[in-house]
């Protein structure tokens, strides 16, 4: 018995440290890109913005979607971050309201204070425009409530109440535009993401004829649970596609021998949400490989990429980008179509949906879709990180011609080259057997 009970204590000394070392090493690495973005971003997107105050209010238990973002901070009834372009080479940073020890070891905040003395901090700096999350559009720039606003206004009093502007496009260059530390741990995000995935579509986790697709996903969520890790997507979405589309998601389906598998999900890990698919064929008795067709629809796939890669590049509005990559798409040869509504021909047809991604799955910036509408007018710039998502429709001959839809989809960033990718970019289709 003492034998055993050393033995637990062993494993708990050797244990409980890593762990703590994990949490911090997650917390300094969000620390440094908080410290990198206040100080090289904060100060080019207020500006470029018109905006000289940029308050973001949060209370007790309803947080604005940048909180993370900001630093955190205990909330006891309500609290402000209030930045203040006061024309020198930084922003002044206060947390009014907002407190706590991962807060004030964080090292962003000039000031850290009361909440009751924001309309004291505001007149003492008189700003002309003052930004608030507000935004009909994007999500992560419309945290402040009826109610919030109601009591900002009261607060501050006239003539700050009517100084109050939208700083939605605020919000979306502070979060696009990325820095090293951000692009460092995305990747690692987007790399577990990838591992769990093509490990989910192996014969590791799949059994042909005894393995649900409910199976599967319950297996990626244990393995998000077992390394402190979130799901980007709620439950992941393993599905089979066949003649007629989607033939079921997630649930109850039984895997069977010759049917094509994708998954799409992402990945929660230190403020970042990624959004990554693959493609997976289960051999039927007999076979070594997949079916020509099915292999040949999936290179077709693949060649897609190199001809969207060319036409995206920096410095052009991405309503604009996408016109290019339609005429590429048509010069190259495919059907350029809406989503699911494949041609009745022999050409493959392709449709795409590069949203941004970044601290959620679908995140803000530009976008290069028609469900965006307004981040599709924005400029495409250097170090934005995206979904390059697509989907290719191939005819295949056992199917009577209907087109099998093969999804492609990696995270990517923007450089000065053109797009580069934050992970290996799918190059094969998994096999089970």
């Amino acid at each position: 018995m003492l034998k055993k009970y050393l033995s637990i204590c062993l494993v708990v000394a050797v244990v409980a440290p890593a762990s703590a070392q994990e949490a911090r090493r997650r917390w300094e690495m969000e620390r440094q890109i908080r410290l990198d973005k206040f100080e090289q971003v904060l100060p080019r997107t207020m500006r470029d913005n018109g905006i000289d105050m940029w308050i973001v209010a949060v209370k007790e238990n309803h947080y604005d979607p940048l909180w993370k973002d900001l630093g955190r901070g205990y909330v006891t009834g309500i609290g402000y971050y209030v930045f203040t372009d006061r024309g020198a080479d930084r922003i002044e940073r206060a947390a009014l309201g907002p407190g706590g020890y991962l807060l004030a070891e964080s090292g962003a905040y000039d000031t850290i204070a009361a909440a009751s003395t924001l309309a004291e901090y505001v007149k003492a700096r008189d700003p002309k425009r003052i930004g608030v999350n507000m935004s009909e559009q994007i999500g992560p720039a419309d945290g402040l409530s009826v109610t919030m606003l109601a009591h900002l206004k009261k607060t501050m009093g006239e003539p700050y109440a009517g100084r109050l502007v939208t700083a939605e496009k605020l919000v979306a260059d502070f979060r696009s535009h990325r820095v090293a530390a951000e692009i460092v741990a995305f990747g690692e995000a987007a790399g577990i993401a990838i591992q769990l995935t093509e490990r989910a579509l192996s014969n590791e986790v799949i059994t042909p004829g005894k393995t649900t697709l409910e199976d599967v996903a319950w297996w990626m969520q244990d393995r998000l649970l077992d390394r402190a890790l979130g799901s980007e997507f709620d439950m992941p979405s393993v599905y089979v596609t066949g003649p007629a589309g989607i033939v079921a998601t997630s649930n109850s389906r039984i895997i069977q021998p010759g049917d094509v598998m994708m998954i799409d999900w992402g990945v929660q890990l230190m403020n970042f949400g990624t959004d990554v698919k693959r493609v997976a064929y289960v051999l039927k008795p007999g076979e070594t490989a997949p079916p020509r067709s099915i292999q040949s629809a999936f290179d077709k796939a693949l060649s897609v990429r190199d001809v969207i890669k060319k036409a995206i590049k920096p410095g052009v509005r991405a309503d604009d980008t996408m016109k290019r990559m339609d005429d590429a798409l048509r010069a190259a040869g495919f059907g350029v179509i809406e989503f699911n509504r494949p041609n009745k021909d022999d050409k493959t047809d392709v449709t795409y949906g590069f949203h941004p991604v970044g601290n959620t799955g679908h995140d803000i910036g530009p976008s290069l879709t028609t469900w965006q509408p307004f981040q599709s007018t924005f400029v495409m710039h250097v170090q934005h990180m995206f979904s390059f998502e697509y989907f290719a429709y191939t005819p295949i001959l056992e199917w009577g011609g209907a087109k099998l839809r093969v999804a492609i989809e990696d995270d990517a960033i923007l450089m000065e080259s053109g797009v580069q990718f934050l992970h290996p970019a799918n190059y094969r289709l998994l096999v089970i057997k």
